[in-house]
């Protein structure tokens, strides 16, 4: 990710010369940068490493380093800038490695070996175990007039699916992202989401009603009277009785 162009095709035209590099994507600002990591992550090949210039308009390098260390899977991260300054910030988001501009070959090499070397213990997480996570997932990034804003799994009262979308629905309105429902589902499992039908994930803690009426289940949750599988009642309604039996 870099917003100069000379600088970003300098850098893949070095990336692509070396073997153990595959995929590139690139980016122009951090909010592009998320939408293809998170498009990514949705399809179930997360990136490995992301190579990131620090100052930039908008949502800069340290930041968008920092959201990326939040990541279940986070990628290796080398910052890669003209201005020696932020070098304290990486340390802070453990970044792999911290390159100076103009980039050298040499040293670029040598940040490659630190990452294959990391990636490697994390492709075997991936297929021997479950990685380490935070104890939440890792915020959503939405667009508000031309400004990123991260809206995080405990602001979300429901998910609706719309086709390869999702719309959050917060109690201060909505915001459209674009991943699978069933993908979002998988990934804030572990926050308090229940999938309650094939349109809709809801947090368990926002559920304030269970209807049952002639055999048609609903649940309401933040002024919203949303459909229950029948597939997918006695889940919750289990679910709601150990809630409720925890409750002080």
């Amino acid at each position: 990710m870099d917003d100069e162009a000379p600088a970003l095709d300098d850098l893949v035209h070095l990336l692509r010369a070396d073997p153990r590099i595959g995929e590139i994507h690139t980016a122009r600002d951090g909010a592009a940068a998320l939408r293809k990591l998170d498009r990514a992550l949705a399809e179930g090949r997360p990136i490995a490493a992301v190579f990131l210039d620090i100052r930039m308009p908008g949502l800069d390098g340290t930041v968008l380093g920092r959201v990326l260390a939040q990541f279940a899977r986070a990628p290796q991260i080398v910052f890669v800038t003209a201005y020696e300054g932020h070098a304290v910030d990486a340390f802070e988001i453990k970044a792999t490695d911290y390159i100076l501009k103009p980039v050298r070959p040499e040293r670029l090499n040598e940040a490659i070996r630190r990452v294959t070397e990391s990636t490697e213990d994390w492709m075997e997480d991936d297929g021997t175990g479950a990685p380490s996570s935070p104890s939440e997932p890792e915020p959503m990034p939405v667009e508000l007039g031309g400004v990123t804003r991260f809206v995080t799994p405990a602001e979300v009262l429901y998910v609706e699916a719309q086709g390869d979308y999702a719309r959050l629905h917060t109690s201060g309105g909505s915001h459209l992202v674009r991943i699978p429902l069933a993908a979002l589902s998988e990934r804030w499992s572990g926050a308090g989401f229940v999938r309650v039908h094939r349109s809709h994930l809801v947090a368990l803690s926002a559920i304030k009603e269970l209807r049952l009426d002639s055999g048609r289940c609903t649940v309401m949750v933040g002024g919203a009277e949303l459909p229950v599988s029948r597939r997918h009642v006695r889940e919750l309604r289990d679910l709601l009785v150990r809630r409720a039996r925890r409750s002080p």
